[in-house]
């Protein structure tokens, strides 16, 4: 069962709601089981390079079926170290990114950059709340 780009606005858009609530310019990274971009909102006057790193953030949970910030401890082990050189060093192994299932399925992630790494992981679990 495959996320619908439908879902994927409804968390974006609530996700962007808590980004301005907590008054945080973010990007904000929905992908699929693969990695690959669903939805993707820089907003204005996040930094330019937020969202390669939502986008990273998102890929490593979506990868794992874990919040990226679980993994963190790990990043440098030699697996995940070439893990993201497979990658293309894109993997960003912080906090501030969700996966996102639907009936037990992993179905992507949501990543989001632009706050602390607290700030962004609540910020995507308040896009995961519309679920």
């Amino acid at each position: 069962m495959a996320m619908t780009l439908n879902e994927a606005q409804k968390i974006l858009e609530a996700a962007q709601t808590n980004a301005d609530f907590l008054g945080v310019k973010a990007s904000i990274c929905i992908v699929d089981p693969q990695g690959n971009p669903v939805a993707l909102a820089r907003m204005d006057g996040a930094r330019f390079f937020t969202g390669d790193v939502a986008r990273g953030k998102a890929m490593v949970s979506a990868f794992f079926g874990q919040p990226s910030g679980a993994l963190a401890e790990r990043a440098g082990s030699p697996f995940f170290a070439s893990f993201n050189q497979m990658n293309g060093g894109r993997l960003f192994f912080v906090q501030g990114a969700l996966p996102i299932s639907k009936d037990g399925e992993n179905v992507g992630a949501i990543g989001v950059s632009g706050g602390s790494a607290q700030q962004d992981e609540d910020i995507a679990k308040a896009g995961l709340d519309t679920l």
